[in-house]
C-alpha cells in the first residue's frame, strides 16, 4: 500500500539566504518500515531489538504526522514569455524587420527551448500532483493574444505533458495539441499591463510626472537622453520610452549581431538604468498602492479569489493548475502590488508560483516561489507581514488594500463604459479562471437559460403585438376611399451604410 504524502525534503531547497527549504512532493512506503523490522533482527539483545522497534515507530509516527499536516491542492504559475526578437528598431539601426526569421516581436528557438525546459521543471515539481498524462479537466491554460506568449505556452505544454501510451497519435511526434485560451487584445482586462483603458490611472501618471524623483531623473539624464535621440534617430523619446532602445539592442547582442560603436558597456548600463526606472514609473515610484489597485491588483484579485475558492475543503475540485502565459510587465504588475518587486526586469522565461494547501483541521496556507529565468532554482517569496507558509485569511487579509472592489468606478469610467467593462470582465473571469467548477458552470448555465427564455418570450410577445398592428392598420387602409386595391411597388429609400 503505498500514500501520497508531503514531506520535508531537499529537492527544492531554497537559497542558502531563505528561511527555510519549501515542501517537496514524495512516497512514503510502508512496506519499509517491515523491511527494517527484519533487518533489525540481527542486533545483540532484546533491549537492541526494541530500541529500533521504538525508534522506527516514532519515527514513522512522525513522518505520518508531518506528512499529513497539509496537502497541495492548486496551484497557479504566470511567468514570462521565453526569447524574441525585438519589438522594434530604431531608424537608424542596422537590422531592421527583414532580418529577423519571423520578423518583430516573435519567439525565437532559443525561447522554445527556455519554455521547453520550464514545462519539465513543472512536470519534475509536480510528480504525483498533477497525473503524469494529460487531463483536461486538471489544467486550464490562458495566454495574452500575442504569438510569443501563445507559443510560449505551447512550447512550454510540450515540456509539461509529453504524449504517452494512448495519447500518441503519431509514433514519431513526441507532442499532442493541449488547449491554450486567449482573448482579443482589446478585451484582455487580466494579463496585459498598463491597462489604457482607466482615465484616474492616465491621471496618476501625469501626477507622477510632475513629482520631484521624476523632474530629478529627468533632468540628470537629459543630456544622455539627447546623446540616443542623435544616435538612434528617435527625436521624440525622453525617459519614459528610451526603455525600447535597451530592449532592440538587449536583442539584437543575445543573438550574436554586432552593435554600432556608439553602444559601449556603460551606454547599455545607462539604458538599463532607465528600462528599470520606467518600471517604477508605471507601477510604483508615486501613489503605488493606487496604482496597484488600478493595474496589478485586477490579476491578484482574480489569483486571491481563486485560491479562497479552491481552498473549500466540502466541495471536490477537479482543477489543479492555472498557467498564466504573460509578458514582464504582468509579473512586475503583480509583483509590485505584492510588494515583492526586486526592482530588476523578469528575465525571459522566468515564472512566479503560488502553491496552495490544504491543512488537516480545516485551514489553508499559500506559498509563493520565484523562478528567476530557465534553469534556475526556485526562490521562496515572502510576503511582507506575513510568514513563509502564509495562512490564506492573513494572505488575503494583506493583500486587500492592493485589489479594487469596483475597478470601473475607482477607475472613473462614464457610467455607460463602466456597465460594458463590468460584462468584459465577468465574461473573462468566468471563461478561466473558474471554468472547471462543475457545480458553479451548471448553476450559471441554469440562471443564464431561464433569462433566456424570460427575454425571448418578452420579445416574442412584442413582435407579435407589432405584427397584429401592422396587419390591422394594412386592412384598415385597403377600406379606406380612394385606396386603390392591388399590388403597390415601394422605392426603397436610402438608408445610410446599412445593407
Amino acid at each position: 500500500m503505498r500514500r501520497f504524502l508531503l514531506v520535508g525534503g531537499a529537492k527544492h531547497r531554497a537559497p542558502p539566504t531563505s528561511r527555510s527549504a519549501p515542501p517537496r512532493l514524495a512516497y512514503c512506503s510502508e512496506g519499509s518500515f517491515s523491511r527494517a523490522v527484519v533487518a533489525g533482527n540481527g542486533c545483540p539483545g532484546r533491549n537492541m531489538v526494541s530500541v529500533a522497534l521504538l525508534f522506527l515507530l516514532t519515527a514513522a509516527s512522525v513522518c505520518g504526522t508531518a506528512a499529513a499536516e497539509k496537502k497541495l491542492v492548486f496551484v497557479t504559475v504566470l511567468f514570462r514569455h521565453g526569447d524574441r526578437s525585438p519589438i522594434r528598431a530604431y531608424p537608424t539601426d542596422p537590422y531592421q524587420e527583414k532580418d529577423w526569421p519571423q520578423g518583430f516581436g516573435q519567439l525565437s528557438q532559443i525561447g522554445m527551448r527556455q519554455q521547453y525546459m520550464l514545462g519539465r521543471f513543472l512536470r519534475d515539481r509536480y510528480k504525483g500532483f498533477l497525473n503524469e498524462s494529460y487531463e483536461r479537466q486538471e489544467i486550464s491554460v490562458r495566454s495574452t493574444d500575442y504569438d510569443r506568449t501563445l507559443m510560449s505556452a505551447l512550447a512550454n505544454l510540450a515540456g509539461l505533458y509529453p504524449p504517452a501510451g494512448q495519447q500518441v497519435f503519431l509514433p514519431d511526434l513526441k507532442w499532442q495539441p493541449i488547449p491554450v485560451h486567449t482573448v482579443p487584445l482589446k478585451e484582455e482586462r487580466l494579463l496585459s499591463f498598463p491597462l489604457g483603458d482607466c482615465p484616474r490611472y492616465k491621471q496618476l501618471m501625469s501626477e507622477t510626472e510632475h513629482t520631484e524623483e521624476f523632474i530629478n531623473f529627468t533632468r540628470e539624464n537629459k543630456d544622455f537622453v539627447d546623446l540616443i535621440r542623435n544616435k538612434t534617430g528617435l527625436n521624440h523619446t525622453d525617459v519614459k520610452s528610451v526603455w525600447s532602445v535597451h530592449d532592440t539592442l538587449f536583442c539584437e547582442l543575445s543573438h550574436n549581431l554586432s552593435l554600432p560603436d556608439w553602444v559601449t558597456p556603460d551606454v547599455m548600463a545607462r539604458l538599463k538604468s532607465l528600462r528599470d526606472f520606467s518600471f517604477e514609473y508605471q507601477f510604483g515610484m508615486y501613489k503605488r498602492q493606487e496604482k496597484s489597485r488600478l493595474q496589478g491588483g485586477v490579476l491578484l484579485g482574480e489569483i486571491v479569489k481563486n485560491l479562497s475558492k479552491m481552498a473549500t475543503s466540502d466541495v471536490e475540485h477537479r482543477q489543479k493548475m492555472m498557467m498564466l502565459s504573460a509578458h514582464d510587465t504582468t509579473l512586475i504588475a503583480l509583483q509590485i502590488s505584492l510588494n515583492l518587486f526586486n526592482g530588476n526586469q523578469p528575465p525571459y522565461a522566468s515564472c512566479h508560483f503560488f502553491e496552495l494547501y490544504r491543512h488537516d483541521n480545516g485551514s489553508a496556507s499559500v506559498l509563493m516561489f520565484y523562478r528567476n529565468g530557465s534553469n534556475t532554482q526556485l526562490y521562496p517569496l515572502q510576503l511582507p507581514g506575513c510568514a513563509l507558509d502564509c495562512p490564506l485569511e492573513d494572505f488575503v487579509r494583506i493583500t486587500e488594500p492592493s485589489i479594487s472592489k469596483d475597478w470601473d468606478t475607482e477607475c472613473q469610467l462614464p457610467s455607460k463604459r463602466r456597465d460594458r467593462g463590468k460584462y468584459v470582465t465577468h465574461a473573462l473571469i468566468n471563461s478561466t479562471l473558474l471554468r472547471f467548477s462543475p457545480k458553479k458552470t451548471m448553476s450559471d448555465c441554469a440562471t443564464l437559460s431561464l433569462q433566456e427564455v424570460i427575454v425571448s418570450l418578452v420579445v416574442s410577445g412584442c413582435v407579435l403585438f407589432l405584427l397584429i398592428a401592422i396587419l390591422l392598420g394594412i386592412i384598415c387602409w385597403q377600406k379606406e376611399p380612394g385606396s386603390s386595391g392591388g399590388y403597390q411597388h415601394v422605392i426603397n429609400q436610402e438608408g445610410g451604410d446599412e445593407s
